[in-house]
């Protein structure tokens, strides 16, 4: 079992980003800098309750010798400080003498989730931060914290039931759906209860939709409204998402009339 890691954040809140430059917090030798850093090219990580996340940070580094590579990268949540990620490798790719983009590959698998935090393991989904340690080829060394700040989330699943199937114009039809997110300690989806969802509609031959109404989710996440049928087209949900909840939108579903 995978035991959960604690890192020291740096102090302050900082705006959230994913390109610092330079680092809120550095130490080393020599002139060696991280200049630029971009994680999962600048998306957030989402993480559901199976599927093993691999996810890249490229990070931009500058020295008059020229670069060596990385030593160390580490990220973790910034307001609790631990983490479920696991470096899993690197490349670095010169992009002159001086600079080259060294890409870190990070791993999650959800099975070490639960035992990352002895109280609740969902509380670690929010804004985390990327640590690095940099090495030119002269020797210099440069560590480096908060390069860079991104966002884990927790994958999130929606559904949209219209009815009846055909509806008679302008008769009332009922879209029902439900709402549900990864719960990281038992790796399970379950109802995601009080959150606004939009019902959105697209009418039949147009290529997007318009929102009709907002809809908060009851308390195993379910949904449901009506509304008058006064042109054949498709409805769903469309859910905007938390910061530590991703966004979603159902699957479209198409009602015609009798």
């Amino acid at each position: 079992m995978r035991k959960k890691a604690l890192w020291s954040a740096a102090a302050g809140a900082v705006a959230l980003t994913t390109m610092v430059a330079p680092a809120a917090h550095a130490e080393g030798r020599g002139d060696i800098r991280v200049v630029k850093t971009v994680v999962d090219g600048g998306t957030n990580v989402i993480v559901g309750t199976s599927k093993v996340i691999k996810f890249p940070i490229a990070i931009t580094i500058k020295d008059n010798s020229g670069v060596k590579g990385l030593t160390h990268v580490s990220t973790f949540n910034m307001s609790i400080g631990y983490d479920f990620a696991e470096w899993s490798g690197s490349k670095c790719v010169k992009q002159s003498s001086t600079t080259s983009v060294c890409t870190a590959t990070m791993t999650i698998d959800p099975r070490w989730i639960a035992d990352s935090d002895d109280i609740d393991s969902n509380r670690v989904a929010g804004v985390w931060q990327v640590n690095a340690t940099v090495k030119a080829n002269d020797g210099d060394y440069w560590i480096s914290d908060n390069i860079a700040q991104f966002k884990v989330k927790r994958a999130a699943t929606l559904t949209t039931d219209a009815s009846p199937e055909p509806v008679v114009k302008n008769a009332r039809l009922t879209v029902k759906g439900r709402l549900s997110r990864a719960n990281w300690e038992d790796r399970k989806y379950h109802g995601f209860s009080g959150q606004e969802v939009k019902l959105q509609f697209k009418k039949a031959g147009s290529s997007s939709y318009g929102t009709v109404k907002t809809v908060r989710t009851n308390s195993t996440g379910g949904l449901s409204t009506t509304v008058t049928a006064t042109t054949a087209g498709t409805w769903r949900w469309y859910f905007p998402g938390t910061t530590t909840t991703m966004q979603v939108a159902s699957t479209g579903d198409s009602v015609s009339f009798a």
